[in-house]
């Protein structure tokens, strides 16, 4: 898994309110730009500037500066429905589907971005980071998850009209909600309310 800061996604639900969600690894923030099916109409991978839009709201730090094509956006759209469905295959123990597994491998196979120490002493990224590189780290990131030893605590949200993917990274492994603020809110009023009508 990546090992750079967490940042966070901001993220809305239906009504417009903004949560931020941890899903705990770089290519399960990936997850949160679309994907296959009926995921297709939170599509929002479209141009080049929205990948490089994602890559600055991702855990990578420092953000890269890269040159993105269109080709290597379809790339990361590629790469994302293919691990949304691996993914979710594993979270129900299900056998990966092996076009998806090949998809994965090939993009983790590729030239992933080099850290770097700058003059200054900080951080950098090596070279002229392109799409290609940035598509690489996050396959890169999904063996490492997949294979790793939280690969058993990759959960979708408990609520049932959620499906936020993420790895539960917490100590004791019982985290059931995307977000506390946003499900497990919605979670505990809606648990309150039962108890009042119980009562009442």
């Amino acid at each position: 898994m990546d090992s750079t800061a967490t940042k966070g996604l901001t993220l809305r639900s239906h009504t417009g309110v903004a949560y931020r969600f941890d899903p705990g690894a770089l290519c399960l923030e990936l997850l949160t730009t679309g994907g296959p099916g009926p995921y297709r109409r939170y599509e929002v991978l479209h141009e080049p500037a929205d990948l490089a839009s994602w890559a600055e709201r991702s855990r990578l730090t420092p953000t890269p500066v890269l040159e993105i094509s269109r080709a290597e956006v379809a790339d990361a759209r590629r790469l994302r429905d293919a691990l949304f469905r691996i993914v979710i295959a594993h979270t129900r123990g299900e056998p990966y589907p092996p076009g998806d597994l090949e998809a994965v491998n090939e993009a983790a196979a590729r030239p992933a971005l080099a850290p770097a120490v700058a003059p200054d002493g900080k951080r950098q990224w090596a070279g002229a980071p392109s799409g290609t590189h940035l598509v690489a780290t996050v396959a890169r990131d999904a063996v490492e998850l997949l294979t790793g030893p939280f690969a058993h605590r990759i959960r979708t949200c408990a609520a049932e009209d959620c499906h936020l993917v993420y790895v539960d990274t917490s100590r004791p492994g019982r985290r059931r909600w995307c977000s506390m603020e946003h499900c497990g809110n919605r979670h505990k009023v809606r648990a309150l309310r039962a108890r009042h009508t119980e009562k009442g």
